[in-house]
């Protein structure tokens, strides 16, 4: 028997998306209602553009937006041009560094390519739409907002929030500025509310002060009960966050990562995460999700792999997955050098630590000094031993030698 009335709700349930709500019943019976009367519900997912790609760990609640969409549902992606100006002390130990225009215009750009990655824009019913909030904050009277808005809120209760009390309690010193984030956040909500009727809010759970900032200003202004749902934190076996790969992140856009590297980061997921990976990250049916994550021992890489080719498909496309999962299969079970990997040019006489460097295997050369001692660099499928080692004109075969970082991580060097 379904738990809930709503299917969005049922799916986000039996597939690990569900966290916390601020009123499960309401919120069920919003969307039940919007779904028998084929009137889309609406919601929004923000995100301040602070980068030009969203990575892994932003997909659970871009994941879970998607379904909202695909339940008939219509999404909001809301970009923060103006509260980026601010940013969200939510997690942070320090003011974040202001941006100029420049740099958030073509921050702005890149998460619209991140967000059209997993939801279907237009002017359709339930199609997506993208917003910024610096188109209506631009315009905002300060002592208007200060009556309007600032009057709805209590200083006692906005001090107990995680992102404030957390900093207080580490004396880390937090500026006024970020201390209006949360109402800067509550009323974009309700701003979505008057514009679009928007009355959900989805986000992972560290947005939940921020979320209960605006339902909260809903109650109070409007009369009109908002709702806030959440993700848990995906973490891995070691309770690392996901999306964070050798100290780097995993990001969504092709010209941040290759297909061939977001590929590899679900094939290398620990067997303990594959079927929550399963089901978070894919769109697979959850009967043949329970099927996958079922296997054991060997057969837990053949879910490795159909895991990595249908996270990958989502993000870039089915002829990318074909071609990720083309060089994995040449890389790793034929032993050749598959087409996808990344590349470097370097002359006859280049030192090794340069090549690990310039490939971006590789921070520093000091780095690769460390794995070099620990066997963890190879050439042509033979582990380096000697730091000083310069290449020479009998490592390439046709102009090629491929390198490795441990058993997961190749990459070709091309003769020049």
């Amino acid at each position: 028997m379904p738990e809930f009335k709503s299917e969005f709700l049922n799916i986000m349930l039996e597939r690990g998306f569900y966290n916390q709500c601020t009123n499960i019943e309401g919120f069920d019976s919003y969307l039940s209602e919007c779904e028998k009367t084929g009137k889309p519900a609406v919601g929004y997912l923000g995100s301040d553009p602070t980068g030009d790609s969203l990575h892994v760990g932003h997909i659970v609640p871009l994941m879970m937006l998607r379904w909202f969409q695909r339940c008939g549902h219509k999404p909001l992606t809301l970009v923060g041009g103006a509260t980026a100006r601010i940013g969200d002390p939510s997690g942070k130990d320090k003011l974040r560094p202001f941006l100029d225009e420049a740099t958030l215009t073509h921050n702005i750009k890149g998460l619209k390519k991140s967000f059209s990655k997993f939801l279907k824009f237009g002017d359709g019913a339930n199609d997506a739409v993208m917003v910024d909030n610096w188109d209506w904050f631009k315009d905002v009277n300060y002592l208007e907002f200060l009556r309007d808005i600032g009057t709805c809120y209590s200083v006692n209760r906005m001090l107990t929030m995680d992102s404030v009390k957390t900093r207080l309690e580490r004396e880390q010193p937090m500026s006024f500025l970020e201390f209006n984030y949360m109402l800067l956040q509550g009323y974009d909500f309700c701003v979505l509310l008057q514009k679009y009727g928007c009355r959900a809010q989805i986000a992972g759970s560290d947005q939940w002060g921020n979320i209960t900032s605006g339902t909260e200003l809903g109650r109070r202004k409007y009369d009109t009960e908002l709702f806030g749902f959440t993700s848990p934190i995906i973490t891995d076996a070691s309770g690392k966050k996901m999306g964070k790969s050798e100290g780097n992140a995993v990001w969504i856009n092709e010209d941040k990562l290759s297909s061939y590297d977001y590929y590899q980061y679900f094939r290398n997921i620990g067997d303990t995460e594959v079927g929550k990976c399963l089901r978070i990250y894919t769109d697979l049916p959850i009967d043949e999700v329970k099927r996958l994550e079922a296997l054991k021992d060997q057969e837990i890489n053949e879910a490795k792999k159909i895991l990595a080719f249908e996270a990958t498909k989502i993000c870039r496309g089915l002829a990318e997955a074909e071609a990720a999962q083309a060089t994995a299969v040449k890389t790793f079970e034929q032993g050749g050098a598959g087409g996808n990997l990344p590349v470097i040019e370097a002359v006859t006489g280049a030192g090794i630590l340069d090549v690990f460097v310039n490939i971006g295997f590789c921070a520093s050369k000091g780095e690769a000094r460390r794995l070099i001692k620990q066997g963890g660099l190879k050439l042509n499928d033979a582990v380096v031993a000697d730091e000083n080692y310069h290449l020479q004109s009998g490592d390439f075969t046709e102009g090629r030698a491929k390198i490795a970082l441990g058993k997961k991580k190749f990459g070709i060097i091309k003769a020049c």
